[in-house]
């Protein structure tokens, strides 16, 4: 958290598909977030808490870790998971009927 205090960073996600009859598609998703000013109280705090193991970035946006993110620039689901849009654009372009 000490390296991500007060700085932005970027989250990048590939996603790749394989269907049958067609070549491999891939996209990418990228976020910006951009981090508060942690306190060092704040920060030892966090790491207390443990929510941070597991995670690929050292925190969880979709937990308590929100808290810390002053902005956020593209996919919310990039960041916690699965790109959802990026997921989707794939599976139509593979020709899967999606509403």
């Amino acid at each position: 958290m000490k390296l991500l205090s007060g700085r932005r960073h970027r989250v990048l996600t590939g996603v790749a598909l394989a269907a049958p009859g067609h070549a491999i598609r891939t996209r990418l998703g990228e976020t910006m977030i951009a981090m508060k000013r942690l306190s060092d109280e704040e920060i030892d705090y966090y790491a207390g808490h443990g929510e941070w193991r597991g995670k690929a970035g050292g925190y969880a946006l979709q937990g308590y870790g929100e808290v810390y993110v002053r902005q956020i620039a593209g996919s919310y689901s990039n960041v916690v998971g699965l790109p959802l849009a990026e997921t989707r654009l794939l599976l139509k372009s593979a020709g899967y009927p999606l509403a």
